[in-house]
């Protein structure tokens, strides 16, 4: 991955971003909300040895640095941590002694810091005040030669003992901006490493790349496509619609030496809007003015009848084992020349059925009676039956969901496909976001609300005479 790659990883994941950094300061806020505040008391020793002359109190300088470096050691011994708690106001043992000592030295010099924390103030000074008067007695103990009884090295208080009025801690501002610096470098990690594993197609030229094969669409999503997956009155002229139109008008010029009149619509897994897709194929077309029959050959979970309103108990499996007659299923729908042939009665053996020489004959029929035949097929990686209907028709639109098809699954789906010598047109990105929807350059370039026209809802016309008729109507 290059730095773009990076950064449009993080850019199109900018809610995980956000999600962590909220979460890392969440967390800061309660942390600082609930630790208890602490004091910090401290005193300061100066360390010196007795010298005569320059060149002896340079030496002793240099000897007492050292001396006070390693007093930082002594500091935390349990020798001082003992005698600090048999102090009667202190109240602590040596372990909670030690705990609270910190020490250190002034860089090139002979002064010894010592720090004491403890969230009771009070105690933290009577700490302090315990320390001062028992490491300058440990001291002149230890640095007392044996025999002697002068000390080579002497420790002074030269400032406190004291403690701090405010206290020292939590800091809520260091706290709650290391907290969002860390939930920001997390997030952005995160969302990098699901860019990393994410295989799903989610753009045109990942599925271009994946199938090998023309993206004749990208259908933009929309959030009101749910509530109305037809395009009729206004949603006919939504970006989802225009992006239809788009797909109607690479279909009849996918090929211009071999025409693409009958269509099967399927997809690699179920719920990836092939039926919807099938049906707005079939609206379209019908809108230009073509004869349009729409055969839902879903026959395991059927669809078409349910979005369209129509009556499905009778359709294309009762044609095919001979109960009816081609003119007596079909149905028409709207107030243009759309054809509907619902599935049918659910058959115990639909791919045996559908790829029987009569779905072969249907299919021979229907393409000579109607300019346009739209077949909704059941998902490729699922059942056979979309392949099976596939070798018999013109061709196949493969309907993928961005995000949701993963790249393997695609190329299954284009192998399924060639395997039955089946002839496979292009493919739809179904539900694309940003760019790939293009959805600003569809509302810019479509009709103005005063120009549009305004069709009725499309209903099933019961009234009509119904019948297959003749191709061209």
């Amino acid at each position: 991955m290059e730095l773009r790659d990076y950064v449009s990883a993080v850019r199109k994941r900018w809610w995980l971003v956000a999600t962590t950094a909220c979460l890392a300061l969440v967390g800061a806020v309660v942390v600082t909300a609930t630790t208890a505040p602490t004091y910090a008391a401290g005193v300061t020793f100066f360390v010196s040895t007795p010298s005569s002359g320059i060149t002896d109190a340079y030496q002793g300088g240099l000897f007492s640095q050292q001396r006070a470096r390693s007093y930082v050691t002594l500091i935390g011994s349990d020798r001082l941590a003992r005698a600090v708690a048999q102090d009667p106001g202190v109240g602590l043992g040596a372990d909670g002694v030690k705990r609270r000592l910190s020490a250190r030295t002034v860089p090139d010099t002979v002064l010894l810091d010592v720090t004491v924390v403890d969230t009771d103030s009070a105690r933290a000074l009577r700490i302090a005040q315990a320390v001062a008067v028992r490491f300058e007695a440990l001291v002149a103990v230890l640095e007392t030669p044996p025999g002697g009884d002068t000390p080579t090295v002497r420790v002074d208080v030269v400032s406190g003992p004291r403690v701090s009025t405010d206290p020292v801690g939590p800091r809520p501002a260091r706290n709650f901006g290391l907290a969002l610096l860390v939930g920001l470098v997390v997030g952005a990690a995160l969302a990098v490493l699901r860019e990393i594993l994410d295989n799903t197609v989610r753009s045109v030229t990942s599925l271009r790349q994946a199938s090998g094969k023309a993206i004749l669409a990208a259908v933009p999503l929309d959030p009101r496509a749910r509530e109305e997956p037809l395009l009729v009155e206004d949603a006919a002229w939504s970006p989802r619609g225009e992006a239809l139109r788009h797909l109607r008008t690479n279909l009849q010029f996918v090929d211009p030496d071999r025409s693409a009149r009958c269509v099967v619509v399927t997809s690699a897994l179920p719920d990836e809007g092939k039926s919807t897709i099938a049906c707005n194929l079939a609206i379209v077309l019908a809108e230009a003015g073509h004869r349009v029959l729409l055969v839902d050959a879903d026959v395991r979970r059927p669809r078409l009848a349910t979005y369209l309103d129509l009556e499905g108990a009778v359709g294309l499996t009762n044609v095919l084992v001979g109960q009816v007659d081609l003119d007596t299923a079909v149905q028409r729908w709207g107030d243009r020349d759309l054809w509907v042939l619902p599935s049918g009665s659910i058959p115990p053996n639909p791919s045996e059925l559908l790829g029987s020489k009569q779905m072969a004959n249907l299919l021979a029929t229907v393409s000579e009676s109607y300019d346009y035949v739209v077949v909704d097929t059941s998902p490729l990686l699922v059942v056979t039956d979309a392949a099976v209907v596939a070798s018999r028709a013109d061709g196949a639109v493969l309907v993928t969901r961005a995000g949701k098809t993963s790249v393997a699954q695609v190329q299954s789906a284009v192998a399924a496909v060639e395997a039955v010598s089946a002839r496979l047109f292009g493919c739809v990105l179904n539900a694309a976001k940003g760019a790939d929807g293009d959805g600003y350059t569809y509302a810019y370039y479509g009709p103005r609300e005063a120009e549009r026209p305004h069709p009725p809802v499309q209903t099933a016309l019961a009234d009509e005479p119904i019948t297959a008729g003749r191709r061209g109507g």
